[in-house]
């Protein structure tokens, strides 16, 4: 995966250029090196803002490596946002910068060959890609539930190489009429040996129940002679859906891989890179504050603020102040988790929740140490109560800080219901996992992304 990577940024950095070679031809009739060389220093400056876009709106996530309407959104809204930069960076500001070169056309006609050059080559790599993946055919063994989640994963996302071939089971159950119609399914293990090789399959997925038949292990173990791989179900789907099972885990799983000794440093860093970034942006945005804070109030009478206590890392309790976005005394009948289209929020609110700038008061909450920009989303109290005796390992959210966003918040979203939080809670424990510097970043500038779409709620 990484691979592909590397080659969508390889070849993104020879249209960028190659885009301002042709402009400079079809400008000059004629290629001449030294006005191409005139030009690359500035616009090196403004193709590594446009990697930074594209990235921003997923356009080096392999997940939308598809010709899907979802990749042509992206494709569409990163080059439109790539023209306003562009139109910014050559002509709102040039006091910011000394070059000898002011390419208004220049720069006109690299974005107008860039566009067409660039779709022609993100089309072409998705198609390429796709016939060029090597297919793995998969057989899963187990009659764990995970295992429906996980075929669907993997329908949804074909560019990764993936079909499910067959799945092997002990036993028949009602639900696998309709769930496994289109795959083939065998019951009982007795030819277990002979399936995988009539089925061509490359690699097994096995579900915990499977070791508890030596037969079985045997039988895999012989299969090794044909070149097939063999994945624990758990960490095949954590690699997968880049999410913890909750349901085939246990205390011992957090014992091995949750270790806070071996990120010292990083929770060192990550505290001064909080501090730092969180005094820039209360800085730069003050200004807006008041605005903000007028509208509130012509909007609907009540605070301007709306502080809220929140449970912080180790389950120790914070207070969290926002910008008021519900009507006053919006709770007057208890506590309730705010739902699509909530009635109790304001029309200014709904604005301030989309474009998140109600959460800008929180950055006095991460200057102070109680939050972190990326982290777990702080719950309340009176929720956190009955999910953590609902929800297995629920409590273990509170290892960290909790987080302006996070992976759970931009892969799954605000939640309302037990089993969403369910579901949200599998990111959580996956960031907890493997956090480091550059996931943090990727779920920032995922973040920036969703910001920029009104993706909040």
């Amino acid at each position: 995966m990484r691979f592909k990577k590397f080659i969508l940024l390889i070849g993104d950095f020879i249209i960028l250029y190659g885009s301002l070679a042709l402009a400079l031809i079809l400008r000059y009739q004629k290629f001449d090196l030294n006005t191409f060389q005139a030009h690359i220093f500035p616009f090196l400056t403004l193709f590594l803002i446009w990697i930074v876009i594209f990235f921003i709106h997923d356009l080096y996530s392999i997940d939308i490596a598809k010709n899907s309407v979802e990749f042509t959104s992206a494709l569409t809204r990163s080059i439109i946002v790539c023209a306003f930069v562009s139109l910014a960076y050559f002509y709102l500001a040039p006091f910011l910068f000394s070059f000898s070169i002011a390419p208004k056309t220049n720069l006109l006609l690299t974005i107008l060959v860039f566009i067409v050059l660039f779709c022609a080559w993100r089309y072409l790599f998705n198609l390429v890609i796709g016939s060029l993946t090597p297919k793995i055919n998969v057989a899963i063994i187990g009659s764990d539930p995970l295992i429906l989640t996980l075929i669907k994963e993997v329908k949804k996302n074909p560019q990764f190489g993936y079909r499910v071939k067959a799945v092997i089971k002990e036993a028949p159950e009602e639900k696998d009429k309709n769930e496994l119609a289109d795959i083939k399914t065998v019951y009982g293990f007795k030819n277990l040996k002979n399936v995988l090789i009539r089925e061509k399959i490359n690699l097994v997925i096995t579900s915990p129940e499977v070791y508890k038949f030596p037969d079985i292990i045997q039988t895999l173990f012989e299969c090794l002679r044909n070149k097939i791989d063999f994945i624990n179900l758990s960490v095949f789907y954590e690699k997968f859906a880049k999410k913890i099972p909750i349901s085939t885990i246990n205390q011992v799983w957090f014992l091995e891989n949750i270790s806070q000794n071996q990120k010292k440093a990083y929770e060192f860093f990550k505290r001064i890179f909080d501090c730092i970034l969180a005094l820039i942006l209360f800085l730069f945005t003050l200004p807006f504050w008041l605005f903000i804070a007028l509208m509130i109030k012509i909007s609907s009478p009540g605070p301007i603020f709306y502080k809220q206590i929140r449970i912080g890392k180790g389950g120790k309790p914070f207070r969290l102040i926002k910008f008021r976005t519900m009507i006053k005394d919006a709770e007057k009948d208890g506590p309730k988790m705010a739902q699509e289209n909530d009635p109790r929020i304001t029309k200014f609110g709904k604005f301030l929740r989309k474009t998140r700038l109600d959460e800008l008061p929180q950055l006095w909450n991460i200057i102070k140490g109680e939050m972190s920009f990326v982290g777990p989303r702080a719950e309340r109290p009176e929720f956190q109560k009955s999910l953590k005796s609902l929800i297995p390992f629920y409590q273990e959210r509170y290892l960290i800080k909790p987080g302006l966003t996070g992976w759970a918040q931009i892969k799954y979203g605000y939640t309302s219901s037990l089993d969403e939080n369910f579901e949200k809670l599998q990111y959580d424990l996956y960031y907890i996992k493997n956090r480091s510097f550059l996931f943090d970043l990727e779920i920032i500038l995922k973040t920036i992304n969703i910001v920029l779409r009104g993706g909040g709620r």
